[in-house]
């Protein structure tokens, strides 16, 4: 998945940001309200960390602009304000949800699945599909009898390759979901992932189908 994390604290917005591509996710910073805007006029994000005190306004006004708009990507405020109405405030403002510094990365980390997940229509850490089961707390794939593990990103890449199944994800596509501007990868890279989760899904009925010079979906044989 691919973040916008808009915090000026560069201590903090590095540790975020380390904590989270331990995950597999890409995270593009923004340290104030004038570089969120350009990211989020360019990019489309699966999730938003937003700081609301920002050097440039107040990171609310972000938010309303996105809601405004009829932008519906999730975003979890991270605040220092702990007042019912502040929260409120927040809340009826379009945030999905929110944390208050200073906060456990652990806590923020399951804040941002439990907001994915509610994203993507389910409520459960597991994704099946054909006759695999996808357990994403511990980067596993379960084919029958058989667990197999999961680098991060092969982990992200399954897991959006099995949000539509049959959809065709172009590797620009790919390359935009999985890495960061920082990170500037090839399209090579997605089929070197790609390769490797072939691997892992050996045996099973799910499929990972290359299109020639377009890209790659998901289907069941």
């Amino acid at each position: 998945m691919r973040f916008l994390l808009i915090e000026d604290n560069a201590d903090l917005a590095l540790s975020v940001s380390e904590r989270l591509k331990l995950d597999g996710h890409a995270v593009d910073w923004a340290s104030s309200l004038e570089q969120a805007h350009s990211c989020a006029s360019g990019i489309d994000y699966d999730l938003i960390l937003l700081d609301i005190m920002l050097p440039d306004g107040n990171g609310q006004d972000f938010l309303n602009t996105q809601r405004q708009s009829n932008r519906d990507t999730p975003v979890i405020v991270m605040t220092a304000q702990n007042s019912v109405s502040d929260r409120v405030a927040l809340l009826d403002s379009g945030a999905d949800d929110y944390v208050t510094k200073p906060f456990d990365f652990a806590e923020l980390e399951a804040r941002c699945r439990a907001v994915l997940r509610r994203r993507g229509g389910s409520v459960k850490n597991t994704i099946q599909f054909a006759d695999i089961e996808v357990d994403l707390l511990s980067a596993t794939i379960r084919i029958g009898d058989e667990t197999r593990n999961l680098r991060n990103r092969e982990l992200r890449l399954l897991e959006i390759l099995l949000s539509t199944p049959d959809r065709l994800f172009s590797k620009a596509h790919l390359v935009d979901r999985l890495f960061s501007y920082s990170e500037d990868p090839s399209e090579n890279a997605i089929e070197v992932y790609v390769g490797r989760l072939r691997k892992k899904l050996k045996g099973s009925r799910a499929r990972i189908e290359t299109v020639r010079g377009i890209g790659y979906r998901m289907h069941s044989e």
